[in-house]
């Protein structure tokens, strides 16, 4: 049995004279947190809208848990939470009463789900306090309380770290963590910054202007932005020979530089180049940042 229960297959979208969408395609497995990355106005919204039934496609084919026909999909997406953009909340009523209404749009009443449900996101101590006032991060965990309220096996939460100070971004962390790790859901998590979403993801889908350029685990990721030495001289032929003696084959010549990948200290290299005679102009370790290899992506170096 596939462990895909989403596919997307070629979404475009047009609003007038802007493609918002241009042949979007990934797949989403079970039990994984999928960081969905991009800069504002990327496409990332408009996709999450699209495989909600929140707005409609020009073109292309969305699958969900098997099911891509119109009833089919109606069906399956009760089996889906989500969270779009800001959570849509009655801030002069209590958290117990926001989750009720949301519940009996699916039929149900169930108040111990609900109480569960507001332990389960720390809220269980104010859960009949008014929305109004209620910290940002608070109201974040209530969104994503509201997500739940159907015990969905997907959900999908655009920017839910948006806004939160470190303390906060923590909390929300260790619950998306626990609710995939400790639930099996799997969750699909937008956001403009890479690094928000580091410790907490396991796997990257990357967009711009409306094109899905990489898709990559986490330890792809970390692969891509592994440290190197960085060399130059005035023999670079030479210095080359050298490093494949040393059975160095991972090396990169971008302009006067000669890049040697992988887990290997400057000072190694350095003597190995004395030894054969060669002056080295420069000689230091570098690492690449999240943000260095993102805007590299983005093409914007």
């Amino acid at each position: 049995m596939s462990n895909v229960i989403l596919k997307v297959d070629n979404l475009s979208k047009r609003y007038k004279d802007k493609v918002a969408l241009d042949h979007v395609s990934f797949e989403i497995q079970k039990g994984k947190i999928y960081g969905f990355i991009g800069e504002n106005g990327a496409g990332k919204t408009t996709t999450i809208r699209s495989i909600t039934g929140l707005s409609s496609i020009d073109e292309g084919n969305v699958e969900l848990f098997g099911l891509s026909d119109s009833k089919g999909l109606q069906e399956a997406r009760k089996k889906m939470g989500c969270l779009v953009e800001r959570p849509i909340l009655m801030l002069n009523e209590s958290a117990f009463y926001n989750l009720k209404m949301q519940q009996t749009l699916f039929g149900k009443r169930d108040d111990e789900r609900i109480n569960n449900l507001l332990d389960r996101v720390g809220l269980g101590d104010v859960k009949q306090k008014k929305v109004k006032n209620f910290s940002l991060g608070m109201k974040q965990r209530l969104g994503i309380a509201l997500s739940l309220i159907n015990n969905p096996e997907l959900i999908i939460l655009d920017e839910p770290v948006n806004g939160l100070d470190p303390m906060g971004m923590v909390e929300i962390r260790k619950l998306l963590t626990s609710l995939c790790v400790d639930d099996g859901i799997t969750i699909i998590i937008s956001s403009h910054i890479l690094t928000e979403l580091y410790q907490l993801v396991t796997d990257y889908i990357i967009i711009s202007n409306g094109k899905i350029i990489d898709t990559l685990s986490k330890e792809q990721l970390d692969d891509r932005c592994s440290s190197y030495v960085v060399i130059e001289t005035e023999h670079k032929e030479k210095a080359i020979e050298v490093l494949n003696k040393h059975n160095f084959n991972q090396v990169q010549v971008v302009g006067n530089e000669i890049r040697i990948l992988g887990d290997v200290s400057k000072e190694r290299i350095a003597k190995w180049m004395f030894d054969e005679g060669i002056l080295l102009t420069t000689v230091m370790k570098y690492e690449k940042s999240l943000e260095e290899y993102y805007m590299e992506l983005l093409g914007r170096k």
